[in-house]
C-alpha cells in the first residue's frame, strides 16, 4: 500500500526549499517520534530511501532456532 504526496516548494527572499510531507498513517505505523531525525538516499533517479539515524527496535519477534 502507498500513500500520494506531492513535493512543495518554498520561495523565500533568502533561499529556496522543497518539502515532503510524511503521512500519519505510515508514521503511526512505525512509531515516528516528532522531532524523530532521518535521512535521506537517493538509489536512482525515481526511488528515494529514507531511514532513521537512530534505529529501534522492530515490532517482530524473531523465531528461536530450533535444532
Amino acid at each position: 500500500m502507498g500513500y500520494k504526496v506531492k513535493m512543495q516548494k518554498v520561495d523565500r527572499p533568502t533561499n529556496c526549499s522543497y518539502y515532503i510531507n510524511f503521512p500519519v498513517p505510515i508514521a503511526d505505523s512505525v512509531d515516528m517520534q516528532k522531532g524523530e531525525e532521518l535521512e535521506w538516499f537517493v538509489e536512482d533517479r525515481n526511488t528515494f530511501i529514507v531511514r532513521r539515524i537512530k534505529p529501534c527496535k522492530s515490532f517482530l519477534k524473531k523465531k528461536k532456532d530450533r535444532v
